[in-house]
């Protein structure tokens, strides 16, 4: 799709692609913690502590990918579409964090059908926007990556049907005040779950401008 306008060209999408196998990786484990809650026998912390060094490394190399757009005299698209997009899927790991986080600081025992199902369309999410990345850098497959794109926008729309059925399923009964309680509490997760699809379709958005502007 572009052309070869510079050495280092190859190294911006290395980076990105690394950067993106970290975010499958975070959506992934963050899908099977999802699906594991209420099985007493799943070893959740290291479930956690494994979307947090997705993040971690996802971070380093963040850092790195920054510091190549300042250090290079030339960049293969406009610096400012690089660094957007970086700080876009950079968004969704920190996302897919405070899902994993949030488990075991709202104490989140059980699962639900609609949390999984934002789970996974989170971890479908993420694996499209890593092949739209990856097909980023290589020439003629713009059509390619304009329909990765429409993907992740109608499965970022399933995942909104998905939350407000889940919100409405949350205060449909009365109960007590735990039950209350409890239900505030996925209130809250069910949000966070939706963070993640949304940086997923603004990430998405940004590959479809810079298909736009350099075609």
């Amino acid at each position: 799709m572009l052309n070869n306008v510079m050495p280092k060209r190859a190294t911006f999408f290395q980076l990105l692609g690394s950067h993106t196998d970290r975010l499958v990786a975070g959506a992934n484990a963050t899908l099977r913690l999802v699906t594991s809650l209420g099985n007493p026998s799943e070893q959740r912390g290291s479930m956690i502590e494994e979307v947090n060094l997705n993040e971690t490394s996802a971070d380093t190399i963040k850092a790195d990918f920054i510091r190549l757009l300042y250090e290079s005299f030339t960049t293969p698209i406009s610096r400012e579409q690089l660094h957007t997009l970086i700080l876009d899927l950079d968004r969704v790991l920190d996302a897919l964090q405070t899902v994993a986080n949030a488990i075991h600081m709202y104490n989140i025992s059980r699962s639900t059908p609609e949390a999984r199902a934002m789970a996974s369309l989170a971890a479908d999410a993420c694996l499209i926007l890593n092949r739209a990345v990856l097909a980023l850098g290589e020439r003629n497959r713009g059509p390619e990556i304009e329909r990765y794109c429409r993907e992740v926008e109608e499965l970022e729309s399933r995942a909104s049907v998905a939350m407000r059925e889940g919100v409405t399923r949350l205060f449909a009964q009365e109960g007590d005040e735990q039950a209350a309680w409890q239900a505030m509490k996925l209130r809250r997760f069910y949000f966070a779950q939706e963070a993640v699809l949304d940086g997923c379709k603004r990430a998405a958005r940004t590959i479809e401008e810079i298909l736009i502007e350099n075609a």
